[in-house]
C-alpha cells in the first residue's frame, strides 16, 4: 500500500472520529470494501477500489476462554436469555477482495453479566459463509468484566488456510480508551434497531486470489440521476449524487465533509 493510500484512509478515519460519526467499516476493518452497509443488503460485487491488499484483518489474542467443538449455529441466543439482542452481518474476503465461500467463523463471547460458559457452549457457535462470502450472527451485546472493554471473539478460516484469531469491538465504549488489547481497526459499525442493535464487519483474510482480468463496463456514459455532491449534506446509504460530471452511489450513511469527495473516498462512494 503506497503512502498516498495510507494517508487517504487515515484522514477519513480521523475525520470520522473527530466528527463523532461512525467511521466506515471498510476503513477500519481492512481494505476499502465496496458493499452495502445495510443489514440484508445485496450481495457484494467485485470491489472496484480494493488497493490495500496488504492489510488483512488484524490478529488478536485468543484469550483464556476459547473452547473447540462448538455447535454449528448462527443464533447463539436461547429463549429467555437476558440481554440486548444483536445481529452482526458481514462478508469474508481474500486479498483480491473476492468473497470466500465456506469460510469458517467460530464465535464466542461473555453473557450479559460478563461471564463465559466454560462447561457448556452458551454464547458459542460456528458457521460457514455462503457463496457470496456472507455471514449472519444472532447474539446479544456481551457484558463487561474487569480489565476489558466490550468485545466478541472470533476465529476465521478459509478452507485449507491458516486460522485468523481476532476480536470485534463496539464503538463509543468508554473502556476502549483503557483496554490495552483494543484495536480501532476492529470496530464494528453498530446502529440501533428498536430495542435491538445491528452490527456490521467485513473480514479480510491473507488468502491469495486471482482477480478477473476484466471488469464490467458501464452500459452508459451518462451519470445516473442525483443531486450534486455538497459538503454538509447527510447522505443515506443508496443515495445518488453527481461529482465532476460523474455519478456515484452512497455505500454508507454519513455527513459529507471537506476531503470526502466521492472520488477520494471509495469506502463511502461507488462510481457508476
Amino acid at each position: 500500500m503506497d503512502e498516498e493510500n495510507k494517508l487517504s484512509r487515515k484522514t477519513v478515519l480521523k475525520a470520522a472520529l473527530a466528527a463523532g460519526v461512525a467511521a466506515p467499516v471498510a476503513l477500519i476493518g481492512g481494505p476499502a470494501l465496496a458493499r452495502a452497509n445495510a443489514v440484508g443488503g445485496p450481495a457484494p460485487e467485485l470491489t472496484p477500489a480494493c488497493h490495500d491488499d496488504d492489510d488483512p484483518t488484524p490478529q488478536q489474542t485468543e484469550g483464556p476462554y476459547f473452547k473447540p467443538n462448538s455447535p454449528e449455529r448462527t443464533n447463539l441466543v436461547t429463549p429467555g436469555q437476558p440481554g440486548t439482542r444483536l445481529t452482526v452481518t458481514g462478508y469474508v474476503f481474500g486479498r483480491a477482495c473476492l468473497p470466500v465461500n465456506r469460510a469458517l467463523l467460530d464465535f464466542w463471547q461473555a453473557d450479559v453479566n460478563g461471564a463465559y460458559d466454560n462447561t457448556g457452549y452458551t454464547f458459542r457457535g460456528h458457521q460457514y459463509t455462503n457463496a457470496q462470502g456472507a455471514f449472519t450472527l444472532s447474539t446479544i451485546v456481551p457484558g463487561l468484566y474487569p480489565g476489558r472493554t466490550r468485545h466478541i471473539h472470533v476465529k476465521v478460516q478459509a478452507p485449507g488456510r491458516p486460522v485468523l484469531t481476532t476480536q470485534l469491538y463496539f464503538p463509543g465504549e468508554p473502556r476502549n480508551n483503557t483496554d490495552t488489547i483494543f484495536d480501532a481497526r476492529l470496530l464494528m459499525t453498530v446502529r440501533d434497531n428498536g430495542s435491538a442493535k445491528e452490527g456490521a464487519f467485513d473480514f479480510v483474510l491473507d488468502v491469495p486470489q486471482t482477480p478477473p482480468s476484466t471488469r464490467p463496463t458501464p452500459t452508459s456514459s451518462t451519470p445516473p440521476g442525483g443531486t450534486s455532491w455538497a459538503v454538509g449534506t447527510a447522505y443515506p446509504a443508496g443515495a445518488r449524487v453527481t461529482y465532476d460530471g460523474r455519478g456515484y452511489g452512497c455505500l454508507q450513511a454519513h455527513t459529507a465533509q471537506p476531503g470526502w469527495e466521492p472520488p477520494a473516498v471509495p469506502a463511502l462512494w461507488r462510481a457508476g
